[in-house]
């Protein structure tokens, strides 16, 4: 696609619309230049008043291409009976044996039953299409449509190759902005739903650089955002990240604003903001959004592990065929492992590894890193750290550095029960560096209150309360736990501390200042 100064198009035609109503092929210049520049509401109305010029002009095919793009520009924005009422009036008007205007609108047709909800039906009409395009822009938005109906029915591998098909078209520069735009956004958003991190990262690269490309482009709006968002926190842009899920928030329309939420949610949980991060998952989940498990990991910071479990049990059993699943395992490992329940850790691993396909380092990364969690938690801290290392190597290969340093503080934490004392300070000094750049805040202060010892939270709580003097019972009555729960607890900080009574316990408590 050529390369033009939008700002400077859309003064000089808004400027010559304001003395003389446009001709319609301006019209169709004028939409495509808001488009660009983010005036979205004014979109719909150059392209209906193009419709009409093009028809008062005699011009029926230049007005059926100006309702297509009216449709397509509905529906982008969930207008689904708006587009279906503009359909049905260029339907009329398409002259019989045109097949490259009947087949716009059997495309038409197809994108509205799948942003209905129904990619079977849509399907078909998609690859009818791929056979008679002959416009880069519409063999594009065939390739997306049959990409996007595919990922819907499950079939997720096809749905790649479909949107790698269409890219070939877009990255050629033969495309408009309005498709390439969507074309980005439908890759990387099936790339992050398939958890194809490295190719997500690519595209989004790729996408930067385009837009570099455009003067005035407004890149990221609306769904787009939310995946921008899911990026930037990735690679520990937290402060940037928090940005585009705010504006995501502001410029998404109810049920699917949700998304956006729960990205904002997840990062202010990063950055230790607690109290915003749970506005907004209660604000996703008004949308709608299944807030697991995020607001699991909330709670645990929180210290309502048992809250927290009940809500990962629950997300677990609802759906076992999730695509998030892998994540609410990983989660359920930890906070098994919070709990002292070995055995819930040990299967919710197991399950997580037979989930983490070869093709996604980023779930690999995840099984490697809860096997070697899993591995220390029930005494061997040497076969931990192969699995850790290799967790390590693969958040480094994602551009994650906050997963890479929670990952050395566990090698650390394997060093420190072999006796290498020495690694594991280079461990822990490396995962504070990080958190330092980072601003992760919880994790400091974690690493300030010296539970470099292995203890998770709960576990610091049960020892507080043990170095008081209290019982068992009365622990258990104080953090609303069960008698046997505090009883694993109370075993597992023996067996991280390396004492073997409630006295020794205690002074080590003392001693190393954790008792306040």
């Amino acid at each position: 696609m050529e390369q033009r100064d939008w700002p400077a198009e859309y003064a000089e035609l808004t400027a010559a619309d304001r003395r003389a109503p446009l001709p319609p092929a301006q019209l169709d210049r004028l939409a495509v230049a808001a488009f660009v520049l983010g005036h979205d509401a004014e979109v719909a109305a150059y392209r209906e008043r193009a419709v009409e010029a093009h028809l008062a002009a005699g011009d029926t095919d230049a007005a059926i291409r100006s309702g297509f793009w009216l449709g397509f520009h509905l529906q982008q924005h969930g207008d689904l009976s708006q587009a279906a009422g503009w359909q049905a009036r260029i339907t009329r008007l398409v002259p019989e044996g045109n097949a490259e205007l009947a087949g716009r609108l059997v495309m038409a047709d197809a994108a509205l039953k799948m942003n209905s909800g129904d990619p079977a039906a849509a399907l078909p009409l998609f690859e009818q299409n791929l056979q008679w395009a002959t416009e880069p822009d519409t063999m594009v938005l065939a390739a997306l449509g049959r990409g996007n109906c595919l990922a819907m029915l499950g079939r997720g591998a096809e749905a790649l190759l479909a949107l790698d098909e269409a890219m070939v078209h877009v990255t050629g520069g033969q495309v408009g902005p309005e498709v390439t735009g969507m074309a980005y956004c439908s890759v990387i958003a099936l790339c992050l739903n398939m958890y194809d991190i490295c190719r997500a990262q690519e595209w989004t690269r790729a996408l930067t650089g385009w837009c570099d490309s455009q003067p005035g482009l407004v890149p990221y709006r609306g769904a787009c955002l939310v995946h921008r968002a899911q990026i930037l926190q990735f690679r520990g842009a937290w402060s940037e990240a928090a940005d585009a899920a705010e504006d995501a928030c502001r410029r998404l329309s109810a049920g699917t604003v949700g998304s956006a939420w729960y990205r904002l949610a997840e990062v202010e949980r990063q950055r230790g903001r607690f109290d915003a991060a749970e506005r907004a998952y209660l604000t996703a989940a008004a949308d709608g959004m299944d807030v697991q498990p995020g607001l699991a990991r909330l709670r645990s910071a929180q210290g309502r592990v048992d809250v927290a479990i009940a809500g990962l049990e629950r997300a677990l059993a609802e759906d076992p065929f999730s695509p998030h699943r892998p994540m609410l395992l990983a989660a359920r490992v930890e906070l098994a492992i919070e709990c002292g329940d070995r055995e819930t850790a040990r299967k919710s691993a197991a399950e997580l590894n037979e989930l983490a396909r070869a093709d996604s380092p980023y779930l690999q990364a995840f099984a490697a890193y809860s096997e070697g969690a899993v591995r220390i938690a029930c005494g061997d801290p040497q076969g931990a750290i192969p699995a850790l290392r290799r967790a390590w190597s693969l958040w480094q290969r994602l551009e994650m550095p906050y997963e890479g340093a929670r990952t050395r503080l566990l090698v650390g934490q394997a060093c420190r029960a072999l006796g290498d004392v020495d690694a594991e300070q280079m461990e822990i000094d490396s995962a504070r560096a990080v958190f330092e750049r980072l601003g992760a805040v919880v994790e400091l202060a974690a690493l300030d209150s010296d539970r470099a010892v292995g203890l998770s939270p709960r576990e610091l709580e049960v020892l507080r309360l043990l170095a008081t003097g209290a019982t068992n019972r009365a622990i258990a009555e104080q953090l609303f736990l069960s008698e046997r729960t505090v009883a694993r607890h109370v075993s597992n900080i023996f067996g991280k501390l390396g004492v073997n009574s409630r006295s020794a316990a205690t002074a080590y408590a003392y001693e190393h200042g954790l008792t306040g």
